[in-house]
C-alpha cells in the first residue's frame, strides 16, 4: 500500500507454543468513535497488537495508518495460531500517528487499549469492547471490534489483480487518486472489509498491486456470496469522494479462465439523474491465481506414508545391562525407559506406515564379529535389511541385541542422522508426497559430536524428515536444548540456519509420572506442522487428495483451478 493508507511493514507473526496448533485464525480490526486528538484534522489511527509471553508484552504486528478517521475499518489481517489448551493473551492499542509510523510517547497519542484472549475472540467470533485509557478510564464512547475467522486445512487463498479504465475525474486541478475497497456481504446483512488497495495518485486508469486473500475471508467458500466493491478518490483529510460501486461474486471471477472479467463502476445518484449515464468507469480483474493450502491430514489421507526409524544409544554410560541399575537392564516385570519411550512413540507412528516395518539402529557400541566401534548399525545385525516387523519386532531385536554387543562410546549421532537424511533425499527426488521420515533417537547423554550433529541437522532440514530426541536417565541435558530450535534458530558451525525446525528434544524424566501417551503427544506435537511445512515449501500437493481420488482440489469450491 502507498501514501497515507499505507500498510505497516512489520512482518506477519503468529502466536506459537509447544502445544499442538488446533487451527489458524484470521483477526480483523475496526474502531468506532475514537477520541479526536488533532486540532485541525481528525486523528490518524493505527492499531498495534501485543502478545504476552513470560509476563512480557511484545508487538505482534500493526495495522496500516488511516488518515483523519474516527471510525476506521482496517484492511490489515492478523494471522494467529490458536491453541485450545492455552491462555493466549492479546492487547490491542490504538494510537494517533503523526507523520510517520513511529509510535509517539506522548499520552495524547494514545487513543485507548483493551486486553483479551484469543479464546475470547474465537468464542464470540465478533468481539466488541470499549477502549480504556490509563488507570481503567473509558476513552469516551470509543470501541474496538475484532472479527475472528478460522482458516481450515481445506482452505486456500487467491491472488487477485485489478485495474480500472476511464474513472470519473473528481479533482479540479488534477486527476482522481483512486483506491478500491472490497466488502463481503454477510448473511446477517452486515458488511466485512476484505481488502483495501493502495492509492494510485493522479490516474484515471489505475493498475493496483496484486493482493492475496483467503477463500474464507473473500466469500466464506460460497461462490455466489455477493461482494460489494467501492471505488473512491482519495482525500488526505479523510473525506474521500465516491466514484462508483459494483457487485461481484467469486463465481463471476472464475470466468477469467476465458478472458478478463470486468464490471461497470456505477454511481447510483448519477444513474438516477442522468438519462444517458452508463458508468463512472470500468473495473477489470486482469489475473487470478488460486493457491491451495493443505493440512497434515490432507497429506496422510492422500496416501503419505510415515517411515519410522529408531536409533538407540549403546554407550557405556548406560551401565552394564546385566546390572539392575543399568538404563538397559531388562526387567521382566517393568520395561526400562528406552523401551517405554520407543513403544510410546512407535505405537502412534505405526498407524501411518502400511507395511508396519521399522528400521532399528544402534550407535556407540562394539559389535560382532570384530567388535569394532560402530555409530550406525542394525540391531538385528542384518545390514542388508535393518527393518523389524512392527514395534514388537523392534523390542525383540533390542532385547536380543544387548547380550551380543559391548557398550562403549562416544555418543555420536551425526552418522545416523546423515544416513536417514540421505535415504530421505533419494526419495525426495520423486516429486510427490508419498513418504516422510521420523527418526527417534534415544540417548542417555549429551552428544559428543555436537558440531557434526548441527551440520547434519541443517542438511536434513531440506529433506522429508523430522527428528525426535528423547533423553533417557538423569544426565544434564541442558546442551541438548541447542538442537531443539525452540530457543532460537539452529545453525551449522559455519552459521547456516536450518531451513525448517525439524528437531524436538525432551528429557524422559519430565514424563516419569505421566502416561506414555503424554510423552508421545509432546514429542510428536510438532510433526504435523513439519510435514506440511516441508511439502508446502516444495509446493507439493497430496498424492491423492482426501475424498474423491479423481478430484484435484480439496476446497469446498471444487470448480476452481488449482496450482
Amino acid at each position: 500500500m502507498m501514501n497515507d493508507i499505507q500498510e505497516a511493514t512489520s512482518p506477519a507473526a503468529s502466536l506459537g507454543g509447544p502445544a499442538t496448533c488446533v487451527s489458524k485464525v484470521e483477526l480483523r480490526v475496526a474502531c468506532k468513535a475514537l477520541l479526536d486528538r488533532d486540532t485541525l484534522n481528525k486523528s490518524d489511527p493505527c492499531v498495534i497488537v501485543m502478545v504476552q509471553a513470560q509476563g512480557q508484552w511484545t508487538e505482534l504486528d500493526r495495522t496500516e495508518v488511516i488518515k483523519s478517521n474516527l471510525h476506521p475499518v482496517f484492511a490489515k489481517v492478523f494471522m494467529v495460531d490458536y491453541y485450545f489448551e492455552e491462555v493466549q493473551k492479546l492487547r490491542f492499542e490504538v494510537y494517533d500517528i503523526h507523520g510517520t509510523h513511529s509510535i509517539g510517547t506522548r499520552d495524547d497519542d494514545f487513543l485507548g487499549g483493551v486486553e483479551c484472549t484469543v479464546g475470547q475472540i474465537v468464542a464470540q467470533k465478533k468481539m466488541v469492547k470499549p477502549l480504556l485509557l490509563k488507570y481503567g478510564k473509558y476513552a469516551g464512547k470509543s470501541t474496538i471490534t475484532v472479527h475472528a475467522e478460522e482458516i481450515s486445512g481445506n482452505n486456500g487463498y487467491l491472488e487477485l489483480s485489478f485495474c480500472a479504465k476511464k474513472l470519473d475525474d473528481k479533482d479540479l486541478f488534477s486527476k482522481s487518486d483512486p483506491f478500491l475497497e472490497m466488502y463481503r456481504m454477510n448473511d446477517d446483512g452486515t458488511e466485512q472489509l476484505v481488502h483495501r488497495t493502495e492509492v494510485i495518485k493522479n490516474n484515471l486508469n489505475p493498475v493496483w498491486e496484486p493482493f492475496k486473500v483467503s477463500l474464507i475471508s473473500l466469500c466464506s467458500c460460497d461462490e455466489d456470496r455477493k461482494l460489494k466493491c467501492l471505488v473512491w478518490d482519495y482525500d488526505s483529510r479523510g473525506k474521500h469522494d465516491f466514484i462508483g460501486e459494483f457487485y461481484a461474486t467469486f463465481r463471476e471471477m472464475q470466468n477469467i479462465s476465458s478472458g478478463k472479467v470486468s464490471w461497470d463502476c456505477v454511481n447510483p445518484k448519477y444513474k438516477q439523474k442522468k438519462r444517458n449515464y452508463k458508468n463512472s468507469g470500468v473495473v477489470i480483474l486482469t489475473d487470478m491465481k488460486v493457491h491451495r493450502v493443505y493440512s497434515f491430514l490432507d497429506y496422510i489421507m492422500g496416501g503419505c506414508q510415515i517411515h519410522f526409524t529408531v536409533a538407540i544409544d549403546f554407550t557405556a554410560s548406560n551401565g552394564d545391562p546385566r546390572n539392575s541399575c543399568s538404563l538397559h537392564y531388562i526387567n521382566p516385570y517393568q520395561p526400562n525407559e528406552y523401551l517405554k519411550a520407543l513403544i510410546a512413540v512407535g505405537e502412534i507412528c505405526q498407524d501411518y506406515d502400511s507395511d508396519k516395518r521399522f528400521s532399528a539402529l544402534g550407535f556407540g557400541a562394539r559389535i560382532p564379529p570384530n567388535y569394532e566401534v560402530s555409530h550406525d548399525f542394525a540391531i538385528n545385525f542384518n545390514p542388508e535389511d535393518d527393518e523389524c516387523e512392527e514395534i514388537q519386532g523392534v523390542v525383540e531385536a533390542y532385547q536380543n541385541c544387548l547380550p551380543k554387543i559391548q557398550l562403549y562410546g562416544p555418543t555420536n549421532v551425526s552418522p545416523i542422522i546423515s544416513r536417514i537424511a540421505k535415504l530421505a533425499a533419494a526419495e525426495g527426488t520423486i516429486q510427490d508426497a508419498s513418504r516422510y521420515h521420523i527418526l527417534l533417537i534415544l540417548t542417555d547423554g549429551v552428544v559428543t559430536d555436537m558440531a557434526d550433529t548441527r551440520e547434519a541437522i541443517v542438511r536434513a532440514s531440506y529433506q522429508p524428515l523430522s527428528i525426535i530426541i528423547v533423553g533417557v536417565g538423569n544426565a544434564d541435558f541442558t546442551d541438548m536444548q541447542i538442537l531443539d530450535g525452540d530457543d532460537g534458530v539452529l545453525r551449522s558451525p559455519k552459521g547456516e540456519p536450518v531451513l525448517r525446525d525439524i528437531v524436538q528434544f525432551v528429557p524422559f524424566r519430565d514424563f516419569k509420572t505421566a502416561s506414555p501417551a503424554a510423552l508421545a503427544k509432546c514429542v510428536l506435537a510438532e510433526v504435523p506442522k513439519q510435514v506440511v511445512e516441508y511439502y508446502s515449501h516444495r509446493a507439493i500437493s497430496p498424492v491423492c487428495p482426501a475424498g474423491d481420488p479423481s478430484t484435484p482440489a480439496l476446497s469446498p469450491i471444487t470448480s476452481i483451478p488449482t496450482e
